[in-house]
């Protein structure tokens, strides 16, 4: 695989998990979209008269009850909003306070040029004043640092690999300095917590966090595919410890994939997300916008002489669920200027219903 990319023909493995970076992509953007709109996009068109208070029904469908029936769901959206935010920001601030915590006492030193790390660094284009040592740092090599991203490595690190090896991890972190995969997925971690009401969106984006890991793989394997192979074993059946906020070398629910991508072989990607969290994000969507469209019908009449809220739907003792299909007092669908068989007992005026 490694040759054929370096040749410029891209194989069919890489086009294909290429496309899939693009679908989770912009599945993130649509949900994203899709969640926001109807809270947002009610208040930007709530003065497009496109629905008219003089049309109160819709087939036999009572817009006026449908009105009342979805204002309290697009109320709840709003709310819903509102929490995700806090969420975001609480859930956000928390991350961020506990990496810097665990970045300041980490015991960080400089890496010499004329170390194995420093010429390791040199040979994987990593500069050498992005790079630190760490004694017992609880995985390899890491990628840390949101606005100045640094690579943390293992202070034994080069005890335990040979110079292909070590420089082809230290060209892996290079990827997601280069990137800002860090600044990258924290805000993409964010995003899914603003609608955490909506779980599918952050399975997607732990489909695209295992995406950087093979981005990166992708870009080294052009010329140290097996080195970084062999790495990865040897790094595999070590215990390492997730450090919050940063992008990590070892994922050992990814190892097999990677492996097999590097040997050249098919290995599909699985997937996060499954039928149960798409249909109830789908539900959940179909709930919101149907209430976001239906508010901007508006209860009470646009012009004067025409039928208000109270003229055509509160009814004395009838809840809105019992007026939603509405028809005439013959017994066909009600329209603009027809009588409402639930108003029987009420005067109506003449210019709608």
């Amino acid at each position: 695989m490694a040759e054929r990319v370096r040749s410029g023909v891209r194989p069919p493995l890489i086009r294909r998990e290429e496309r899939r970076r693009r679908a989770l992509l912009f599945a993130i953007v649509v949900a994203l979209l899709l969640g926001i709109t109807p809270v947002i996009g009610h208040h930007l068109l709530g003065g497009i008269p496109w629905l008219s208070a003089e049309r109160q029904h819709l087939a036999m469908v009572c817009l006026v009850a449908l009105h009342e029936l979805l204002a309290p769901v697009h109320g709840a959206a709003h709310w819903l909003l509102y929490a995700g935010v806090a969420f975001a920001v609480i859930e956000r601030g928390r991350v961020w306070l506990k990496h810097a915590r665990v970045m300041r006492h980490l015991p960080m030193a400089r890496v010499s040029a004329s170390s194995s790390l420093g010429r390791a660094a040199e040979r994987a284009d990593l500069p050498l004043h992005r790079v630190r040592a760490v004694r017992a740092l609880p995985v390899p090599a890491l990628t840390s640092g949101l606005v100045s991203p640094r690579v943390l490595v293992s202070a034994t690190l080069a005890e335990r690999l040979t110079e292909d090896e070590l420089t082809a991890v230290l060209a892996h972190e290079a990827v997601h300095l280069r990137r800002r995969d860090p600044l990258r997925l924290f805000a993409l971690r964010g995003l899914a917590s603003l609608l955490f009401w909506l779980p599918v969106l952050r399975r997607l984006a732990a489909d695209l966090e295992d995406e950087v890991e093979i981005t990166a793989d992708d870009h080294v394997a052009e010329r140290l595919a097996l080195p970084l192979a062999s790495a990865i074993l040897k790094l595999g059946g070590e215990q390492t410890i997730p450090v919050a906020g940063t992008v990590g070398f070892q994922r050992t629910d990814l190892l097999p994939r990677r492996i097999r991508r590097l040997a050249g072989e098919d290995a599909p990607a699985t997937s996060h997300t499954s039928t149960r969290s798409i249909a109830a994000a789908a539900a959940a969507l179909l709930l919101t916008w149907s209430s976001g469209v239906i508010v901007l019908h508006p209860l009470d009449a646009a012009s004067p002489g025409t039928v208000g809220r109270l003229a055509h739907c509160v009814h004395r003792e009838t809840l809105a669920l019992a007026h939603l299909f509405c028809r005439t007092s013959t017994g066909g669908l009600a329209h603009r200027d027809s009588a409402c068989a639930h108003d029987s007992g009420r005067p109506l005026p003449t210019a709608a219903n």
